[in-house]
């Protein structure tokens, strides 16, 4: 599926004039990631924003994909850019107001496009009223509604959590003289799910979006809502057991083993109310951020199972740093079938929190145009829903910001080793020969290099070999047959080289091969009435009962089964 040849390239724009109640549209949707801050600038503050992202849905639409996640636009002091909400009901002035949201959403659900928005509520800001009053006395009616905690007797924090941040989980407050509890940054207090009032309060603000039109949400760190009640200390774990997928490997975060800070088994319970209030508007849907480098996928499946739970999750297995091998795609994917036979994932190789895919996994690869058509032609195949992150379509590279225009206080608290997440924050490319690619007519919050101003949209806009026509041909050639959607999924191969796999589903198999290496890869072919689907330009080629893969080539092939063989 390097370019399909039998799925014509057709930029065209749908128009939905109805929106059909699908109450499964998320299992196997496509979802595109905004990072409203560098999407589209549309009032020239260098900053993008709501109205931003509605003049760009045609483009969004026009890739074929099933919704849009926003990540937050909340009000909020933007310590944290928008992952500190101060006010979990109104729209930061920076990215416009309401009324906005509302105008972005009606043309989003006209163009045939569901609205996922980003829920923080693990923690909020520390200028959330209701902070204001929990800390201003040991009484008050909101005292409990985040985690407050005495000193030991020489002072110290209760226990020894760490922020993924960095130092302390615990930070003194001279007003209660207590600490209280923090995962993130110090501004961002963590909430107190113990407390039946803190749950009510924060489902208030889910409903809130639901009435207003909101098709589901990305539930942010959906791992770390409840802590253990009995503060115990984290044990420490073995140097060779430390794990560099959540945090970065000069962070001792990764010293530890979160027993108790995270992951307690009374999340569960809240899961289930979440879901409660999701059902009663039938189509709405939830996708949850594991963030634990230790039982990522375990949790995933656990919070998935059944159907009281969230929809979907997603952890760091594809978004850490190791490289992708045909192995890590077979294991990871068998393990959660496994422990999850009835839960569901949502892949990702990219987002707004890791290095771009473009970068990380491409620095040996002489071909990355050939590399990263292999890599979404792979995403797109597998069982699970996917989420784009915006400007991978393009195959934006990592950009390296530079100490001094550095904005994200996680790099800048870990520079130089880690530089933190602006790098794949940089606002998006549009237009090759307009100022600032096309994102703003003024100076943008963050650099954009030239590097990236030459692959932008209208770079690529027809040119039939692009990475941006790969990802239209091959988001078509998914819709096209139901097995990517809604299959399950086989593997049928151990090749060092290869993923080969079935996936069957309503009486057909579609079969699939992948070719991860740069070398030519040989494979049996499917035994059986399969017929070849039209992939020439795909690297891919079938002679007797062989399969020839060329360098990141692909190969696919189809049957009606016939009643014994369904699965």
């Amino acid at each position: 599926m390097n370019i399909i040849q039998d799925i014509k390239q057709d930029n065209a724009t749908p128009v939905v004039t109805s929106r059909e109640m699908d109450t499964d549209w998320w299992r196997g949707a496509v979802i595109y990631q905004i990072y409203p801050r560098s999407f589209q600038d549309s009032n020239g503050d260098g900053i993008g924003d709501l109205r931003g992202i509605t003049q760009r849905l045609d483009y969004i639409a026009s890739l074929g994909v099933d919704a849009i996640w926003i990540s937050p636009f909340f009000k909020s002091p933007m310590l944290d850019f928008g992952y500190d909400v101060s006010d979990y009901k109104s729209v930061d002035p920076i990215f416009g107001n309401l009324d906005d949201f509302d105008e972005m959403i009606a043309k989003a659900h006209a163009l045939g496009l569901k609205v996922m928005i980003d829920q923080v509520i693990s923690h909020s800001s520390d200028q959330h009223e209701w902070f204001s009053e929990s800390r201003s006395s040991k009484d008050n009616p909101k005292s409990d509604w985040y985690v407050w905690a005495d000193a030991k007797q020489d002072g110290t924090p209760p226990n020894n959590w760490l922020s993924i941040f960095g130092g302390s989980a615990w930070q003194w407050d001279t007003t209660r003289c207590q600490y209280y509890l923090h995962n993130f940054l110090a501004s961002q207090p963590d909430l107190n799910f113990h407390n039946m009032d803190v749950q009510d309060a924060l489902l208030d603000t889910v409903r809130f979006w639901l009435d207003r039109g909101v098709d589901g949400f990305r539930l942010d760190t959906i791992n770390f809502y409840v802590h253990s009640a009995g503060l115990e200390s984290n044990p420490g774990l073995p140097t060779e057991q430390r794990n560099s997928s959540i945090a970065p490997e000069v962070n001792p975060y990764n010293f530890q083993s979160h027993l108790y800070d995270k992951n307690q088994p009374e999340n569960i319970a809240f899961l289930k109310r979440f879901r409660a209030l999701l059902n009663e508007y039938p189509a709405a849907a939830a996708v949850g951020e594991v963030g634990d480098a230790e039982r990522g996928l375990d949790i995933v499946a656990e919070y998935t199972s059944g159907v009281d739970k969230v929809h979907m999750c997603y952890s760091f297995d594809f978004l850490s740093p190791e490289k992708l091998s045909a192995e890590k795609v077979r294991k990871t994917m068998t393990d959660f079938e496994t422990q999850a036979p009835d839960g569901w994932s949502c892949w990702a190789f990219s987002n707004h929190d890791v290095m771009r895919h473009a970068s990380r996994w491409t620095a040996d690869i002489e071909d990355r145009d050939a590399f990263l058509k292999m890599t979404t032609t792979l995403i797109l195949s597998l069982r699970g829903s996917v989420c784009l992150y915006q400007g991978e379509e393009l195959g934006l590279p990592e950009v390296d910001i530079p100490f001094e225009s550095l904005q994200d206080p996680y790099g800048i608290q870990f520079w130089p080793k880690f530089k933190g997440r602006d790098g794949c924050r940089t606002p998006m490319v549009w237009e090759h020969n307009q100022q600032n690619g096309g994102f703003s007519n003024v100076k943008p919050w963050l650099p954009i290099p030239d590097e990236h101003a030459r692959i932008a949209v209208n770079h690529q806009e027809g040119e039939r070999d692009s990475l941006l026509a790969h990802y239209r041909a091959a988001l078509k050639f998914r819709q096209q047959y139901s097995e990517f959607a809604k299959g399950t999924l086989k593997f049928v191969s151990e090749n060092e080289d290869a993923v080969v796999f079935e996936r069957h589903h309503a009486g057909a198999t579609m079969f699939v091969a992948i070719n991860m290496s740069v070398n030519p890869v040989t494979l049996p072919a499917p035994i059986g009435e399969f017929v070849e689907l039209d992939s020439s330009g795909s690297g891919g080629t079938r002679t007797n009962d062989q399969i020839n893969l060329q360098s990141f080539g692909s190969y696919f092939a189809r049957k009606e089964t016939v009643e014994e063989d369904k699965i």
